[in-house]
């Protein structure tokens, strides 16, 4: 299909779906449409559920909450236990009462789970859990049954450990539970679901500027705010440029250093998403932003 630069017509009752990769304004669309036609704001942003980063994370701010209603943005704590099952419980109720949800963000398995089912995936044990953290990336992939590893991120830690402790834990591979996958809860022919398609220097071209911007509104001040409690092994610290400013603040690189490695990981996490979302959301509108 055709990228357009034009939005398609959303009829104002149906729910929305916006996936993006970061810093491609689909915020900025979502409040557009809520300001439109009404509606809440709900997040689908892995990183975005945690209360202690909003500015680096990209969560929006409290003058864009109160353009329109938002849910699920900051709600959870630091060390909270969060996964996309956690996620898909809290949104369902939302189909179905108050207003129309605009679910907005770039954790693809989100949206897979919404629109094509997830797989119900008995709970992981803690231990299982606290002995993968012990464990390289390198030997949580090598563990992998041949069928998990073609369908993963292998360079995305948080989707190889949800893996391997699945398998760990189940003695079945993650791709043989999802072969018995219910029901989506909302068919895309329930919904409009629109996926940005951005430039590649376009967007790389946003991501600087919105590391200074980031740096300008506080970034540095919520890294020191959680020093204390930085845990690299906790997904919510390992948000993207958290690690990076971690590491100025305790003196192990400098600001400029950190400001380059964080913008390429960023642009690194930007291509895994695009490369994502063109191989799995072929159904979706494409958009093009201006």
């Amino acid at each position: 299909m055709t990228t357009a630069t034009q939005l398609p017509d959303i009829p104002p009752h149906q729910p929305v779906l916006i996936a993006g990769p970061t810093a491609s304004g689909k915020s900025a669309l979502a409040l557009q449409i809520a300001e439109a036609q009404g509606g809440v704001i709900v997040n689908a942003d892995a990183s975005q559920v945690y209360d202690c980063w909003r500015v680096i994370t990209a969560r929006p701010s409290p003058e864009e909450e109160a353009q329109a209603p938002h849910l699920l943005y900051g709600h959870q704590p630091y060390d909270a236990d969060y996964s996309v099952g956690h996620w898909l419980r809290e949104v369902l109720p939302l189909l179905d009462h108050g207003p129309r949800p605009i679910i907005v963000g770039g954790t693809g398995l989100y949206f897979s789970a919404l629109t094509q089912g997830l797989a119900e995936i008995p709970a992981t044990p803690a231990e299982v859990r606290a002995q993968a953290d012990l464990l390289s990336l390198e030997d949580m992939r090598a563990a992998l049954d041949a069928a998990t590893a073609e369908r993963i991120d292998l360079l995305n830690r948080a989707r190889v450990q949800r893996a391997y402790e699945v398998l760990t834990a189940t003695g079945r591979g993650l791709a043989d539970w999802q072969a018995e996958t219910p029901p989506p809860p909302l068919p895309l022919d329930r919904c409009t679901a629109i996926v940005f398609d951005t430039d590649k220097d376009w967007l790389e071209a946003r991501i600087r500027r919105r590391f200074d911007a980031m740096m300008e509104a506080g970034a540095m001040e919520e890294i020191a705010a959680m020093q204390d409690r930085y845990d690299p092994a906790l997904p919510s610290c390992r948000a993207i440029g958290v690690p990076e400013l971690m590491a100025h603040y305790l003196g192990a690189m400098t600001e400029a250093e950190a400001r380059e490695r964080a913008s390429v990981a960023t642009r690194q996490f930007a291509k895994r998403q695009r490369t994502w979302f063109r191989a799995r959301m072929k159904q979706w509108t494409p958009y093009r932003p201006a």
